[in-house]
């Protein structure tokens, strides 16, 4: 199997000098399906700068003009690396790009070693400290969150963000945020101060998804018996390197992919769908009934650092009386790391941290010259939806003004 990347509308901004920006426009896809291909990773060869594909696997890419002479990559797990000269993809007006799936992907599972399922992630875990950053590092990123009622967004935020964290040293307590956020930006559209708004958690809600980081706050049970559970499914392979997957379908789903060579973690999937009462608020009960994660990481000088993290939480309300659902909210949040600086120069003090109440509350002027040239997760035809619902109090640039 091939992945097929076809790289559409290119555009140059600034052709030269120091702090201009260059931006390529690009489409993943499956060559023999034709399926897009979400969530790969895109940047500059050995540089600490990128982004992702979106669900079209469509991205923009935004670099400084001075990486013009490195090399381009896309990888994608279950495939060889994409690699061509930045140079050679600016002057192609249009053109697509084969993949080959990886040779080391197998059908059934062949083991020539004695390691299963949990010995792998045992020694993942043992090793995080050997794998991850130890010393303090530095990490800008895009955040966005969306809420939904009953199947129709009524909101959106939009943040870019520095992340700044100690190191991946085991945290006491797994509820208390480590890392340190400072907002840059902030976009939303005005769906926050819809009635709506307080059947969600007012709480921040970027601090609440940063701890849901599998390997920053150690998440992954400690019992045996869920060791003793995870199977070993066939070798992957990711950017050059071949991949163990273990995986979890008991109580939970759980999907992990690791570095053969580091043991590192690369990759997690998890999802819950057991449903569990949460009480009563302004007169109904609530119940939890999904969540889904992914945490994604990729490599740089040595260690692995976060890439990009997704949730997607689920929470059906009732009638107290009748116990007659009443409506369902979903909350969806993405985080993309786009640029990571392993020995900063600048750090982020008590004082200059955000503030631990609703980013909506901390908003700025919008800024539409800063968001023209930062790194996004692009929106899709699939988020014409999102953009149609939101768009029912008004042009989403508008919004963006007013709030």
């Amino acid at each position: 199997m091939r992945l097929l990347i076809s790289l559409v509308g290119l555009l140059l901004i600034g052709l030269s000098g120091q702090g201009q920006s260059l931006t390529i426009s690009a489409k993943a896809i499956d060559k023999e399906t034709k399926e897009p291909l979400p969530f790969a990773t895109v940047g500059i060869k050995g540089k600490p700068i990128g982004t992702i594909t979106n669900l079209q696997g469509e991205f923009d890419f935004h670099f400084p003009s001075e990486y013009r002479n490195e090399m381009f990559v896309i990888s994608m797990l279950g495939y060889q690396n994409y690699e061509a000269t930045v140079e050679s993809v600016l002057h192609a007006a249009e053109f697509e790009i084969s993949l080959s799936k990886s040779t080391t992907i197998l059908n059934t599972v062949i083991i020539s070693d004695s390691l299963r399922g949990g010995d792998i992630l045992r020694i993942a875990v043992s090793r995080i400290d050997q794998n991850y950053p130890q010393d303090p590092f530095l990490m800008e990123g895009f955040y966005r969150d969306l809420k939904k009622i009953g199947g129709t967004y009524f909101s959106l935020l939009e943040a870019a963000i520095k992340i700044y964290d100690e190191s991946y040293k085991e945290p006491r307590n797994k509820s208390k945020l480590r890392e340190r956020v400072s907002l840059q930006e902030v976009r939303r559209s005005i769906g926050y101060s819809n009635r709506f708004t307080s059947y969600f958690d007012n709480d921040n809600l970027l601090e609440v998804l940063l701890l849901n980081n599998d390997v920053r706050y150690r998440l992954f049970p400690s019992e045996e018996v869920f060791f003793t559970n995870l199977t070993r499914e066939a070798d992957s392979h990711y950017n050059g390197r071949e991949i163990f997957v273990v995986s979890h379908t008991q109580e939970f789903y759980l999907k992990v992919f690791i570095d053969k060579k580091t043991y590192g973690i690369i990759h997690v999937e998890y999802e819950n769908n057991i449903p569990e009462d949460l009480g009563r608020r302004r007169g109904l009960t609530h119940k939890f009934e999904s969540m889904k994660r992914v945490v994604d990481f990729r490599l740089f000088e040595g260690k692995f650092f976060l890439n990009y993290l997704t949730v997607d939480y689920k929470v059906n309300w009732y009638d107290a009386e009748t116990e007659e659902l009443r409506f369902e909210t979903e909350l969806q949040q993405q985080l993309l790391i786009n640029k990571v600086f392993p020995e900063p120069e600048e750090r982020i003090g008590v004082t200059q941290k955000m503030r631990s109440y609703g980013l909506q509350y901390q908003d700025q002027p919008y800024n539409k010259k800063f968001w023209d040239v930062y790194n996004v997760i692009k929106d899709s035809p699939l988020d014409k939806k999102i953009v149609t619902d939101l768009e029912l109090s008004g042009p989403l640039e508008k919004q963006f003004e007013k709030n």
